[in-house]
């Protein structure tokens, strides 16, 4: 058995993986994957080399309201069906005996999670990349497509005031984040409370998945979404959150607005923000002119996850990816900034 890892307790784990999980070969080996600075994402390889993943929330410093690991599984579980795009999942554990948290273990979708432009350049070649923002588009537009009921999950959440109530929870969640000597001048509340001013109507109630981008999904070669991952902020409400939030992630060469630093978007063949948004509006219903308001909500939220994150790090639940921590506090002045600019041009 490999040295155990922070956040698993390897042979409780593996004592649980050979209950649930058929045709598993021990010793197993834990490897933090790359990325993950909010629920700990592992894969799980046995003595045959077969692979699954394991998530769990951070070590410790957890929010009442996040990190719901049975939430997530059930989440995948109820779309796969659907044809949604989704790992299978293979098993939940909610005794905190086995590994302190809860956690549930999926199958290990294999295909291209593209981070970085280097990422990208590696593997796809130019023709292939022009069509992924047409494959983004259309997946994000399948899920709000998908009728909540029909797949179970009509009780997800309150179907209306969407956006109303992301707001208070991520300024509550906000507040309970400061940390010492730390002081953004109160920019972060100031734009929560204008976009509380200028909430638009929900046209309707989606399948929200909160945190929809080009590194929360696996590829195929062929630039087609094999699988969307990291849903713990999914919940009912306004889907235009949901393409405001792409099109913030979704940086054309050149752009001062960027939240990556080394975007993949922006190497060539990639199509522009404008297009992505473009073939949102060819396969969907939805009236996209106040788009403008979701981005910038999509901004400040990421401003108010990113001081979560941080607060995190600094108490101490950190389980790996340690980098670039000094830098939140300028990147989450950035984001308020951002969202303030793009109210500011917004109708």
């Amino acid at each position: 058995m490999s040295d155990q890892p922070e956040g698993i307790h390897a042979s409780n784990v593996t004592k649980w993986f050979e209950a649930h999980v058929p045709d598993v070969a021990t010793p197993l080996t834990f490897t933090l994957i790359a990325g993950g600075r909010s629920n700990l994402t592992f894969r799980v390889e046995d003595a045959e080399g077969q692979a699954w993943v394991l998530r769990r929330p951070p070590i410790h410093h957890v929010l009442p309201t996040a990190h719901d690991m049975v939430r997530e599984h059930r989440l995948m579980s109820s779309l796969g069906p659907s044809g949604i795009p989704v790992p299978k999942t293979i098993g939940l554990c909610t005794d905190e005996t086995i590994n302190e948290r809860p956690f549930f273990v999926m199958e290990f979708v294999e295909g291209h999670i593209v981070r970085d432009t280097i990422e990208a350049e590696k593997a796809f070649d130019v023709a292939t990349r022009s069509s992924i923002g047409r494959h983004m588009a259309e997946t994000l537009s399948a899920l709000h497509a998908v009728d909540p009921d029909s797949v179970g999950l009509g009780d997800l959440g309150r179907r209306d005031g969407y956006i109303e109530r992301q707001l208070k929870r991520w300024s509550g969640q906000f507040a309970q984040m400061s940390v010492e000597g730390i002081d953004h001048g109160g920019v972060v509340e100031r734009v929560g409370d204008e976009l509380a001013r200028r909430v638009p109507p929900q046209q309707r109630t989606a399948i929200v998945h909160g945190d929809y981008r080009l590194d929360n999904v696996v590829l195929d070669d062929r630039g087609e979404v094999r699988a969307i991952l990291d849903w713990e902020l999914c919940t009912l409400g306004d889907p235009l959150a949901d393409v405001g939030l792409l099109m913030d992630y979704w940086t054309d060469p050149g752009d001062s607005t960027s939240v990556l630093l080394f975007s993949p978007t922006t190497a060539p063949g990639f199509s522009t923000r404008a297009q992505v948004l473009e073939h949102y509006a060819s396969v969907s219903d939805l009236d996209l002119t106040r788009i403008g308001f979701y981005c910038a909500f999509g901004y400040w939220k990421l401003a108010c996850i990113l001081q979560g994150v941080y607060a995190r790090y600094v108490a101490g639940a950190g389980a790996g990816d340690r980098g670039s921590v000094d830098a939140f506090p300028a990147q989450v002045a950035h984001l308020a900034k951002l969202a303030s600019e793009e109210l500011e041009a917004t109708p």
